[in-house]
C-alpha cells in the first residue's frame, strides 16, 4: 500500500474510534448515545446559533398575541413535565415568515415556530403538540447526536478522498453519509413524537391534538408546495400510527375528559 492509502486508513480509524468512544447515557430516555457535546456546550451552541437561524426565516415575529400564546404554552409544557428536570434553557419564539410551514429546535433549548404553521393550528392543544415534539428533540439530544455523526461522516469522507485521490469520490461519500444521517433523523422524529405525547400528558393537554396536527400537515402536503416541515419530518400518516399507539399506552381506558385542547 502506498502512503496515501495508509494515511486514509489511519484517518478513518481515528474518526471511527473517536465516534465509538464518545458515549453518554440520556437520563430522560435511558438511551446510551454517542455525543460530541456536553449539555453546557449544547446550551451555548443553541444560544449562539439562534439569531442566525431566526434571520433565515424572517426574524422574530412582531405579533405579540402569537408570541404570548407560544411562550405561555411552551412554558407550561416545560414546567409541568419531565422537561423541568433537564439542564436546558428553553425559550419559545415565533418567526415572522408567513409562508414557510415549519418548526424546529436548536440544541440546548431554543424552540421556533413560524407564523405560517401557527396560522394553520386551531387550538392551544395543537400548538402544544408542535412545541412538545420540539422539546422532545432537545431532551433526546438529537442535535448533539447529529453533530457527532456529522463529524464521523465528514472524517470518513475525507479519508475516502485521500485514499482515492479523487474529489468526486469524496463528494459521493458525503452524500452517502447524509443519507445515513437522514435515516437516523427520521427515527428521531418518531422518538420526539413519543416524547411529545408524554410531555402533553404530564402537562394536562389532550394528546389527541397531535393527531390533529398530523391531519393539518397531511392536508398541507397535498398543495402545490410541500411544507418545509415535511422535508425534515417523516410522512404524517406513518407518524400518526405511532402517536395513536403511544396515546393508547398512556390511556388504555381512553383519554379522559377535561384535558386542555
Amino acid at each position: 500500500m502506498n502512503f496515501r492509502v495508509i494515511l486514509a486508513i489511519g484517518i478513518a480509524l481515528f474518526f471511527g474510534a473517536s465516534y465509538l468512544f464518545k458515549t453518554s447515557e440520556n437520563p430522560i430516555t435511558g438511551e446510551t448515545q454517542r455525543l460530541s457535546l456536553t449539555p453546557e456546550q449544547e446550551i451555548a451552541l443553541g444560544l449562539n446559533s439562534a439569531p442566525q437561524m431566526a434571520a433565515q426565516l424572517g426574524g422574530i415575529s412582531r405579533n405579540e398575541q402569537l408570541a404570548r400564546i407560544v411562550r405561555a404554552t411552551g412554558e407550561r409544557l416545560v414546567a409541568r413535565s419531565v422537561a423541568v428536570k433537564s439542564p436546558y434553557k428553553f425559550s419559545f419564539n415565533v418567526l415572522a415568515d408567513p409562508r414557510t410551514i415549519n418548526a424546529f429546535a436548536l440544541p440546548g433549548g431554543p424552540v421556533f415556530i413560524t407564523e405560517g404553521l401557527l396560522r394553520m393550528l386551531k387550538t392551544e392543544g395543537e400548538v402544544a403538540a408542535v412545541l412538545g415534539h420540539e422539546i422532545g428533540h432537545v431532551l433526546a439530544r438529537h442535535g448533539a447526536e447529529h453533530l457527532a455523526k456529522q463529524e464521523l461522516t465528514q472524517g470518513l469522507a475525507g479519508a475516502v478522498g485521500i485514499g482515492a485521490g479523487d474529489y468526486n469520490a469524496t463528494r459521493i461519500a458525503q452524500v452517502v453519509g447524509s443519507l445515513v444521517n437522514m435515516k437516523y433523523g427520521r427515527d428521531d422524529e418518531i422518538e420526539s413524537d413519543i416524547l411529545g405525547v408524554r410531555i402533553m400528558v404530564e402537562s394536562g393537554y389532550d394528546p389527541r391534538a397531535m393527531l390533529k396536527v398530523m391531519e393539518v400537515l397531511a392536508k398541507a402536503s397535498a398543495g402545490a408546495r410541500q411544507p418545509e416541515f415535511l422535508s425534515t419530518h417523516p410522512n404524517p400518516g406513518n407518524r400518526s400510527e405511532r402517536i395513536q399507539a403511544e396515546i393508547t399506552k398512556r390511556y388504555p381506558g381512553g383519554v379522559p375528559e377535561g384535558l386542555a385542547r
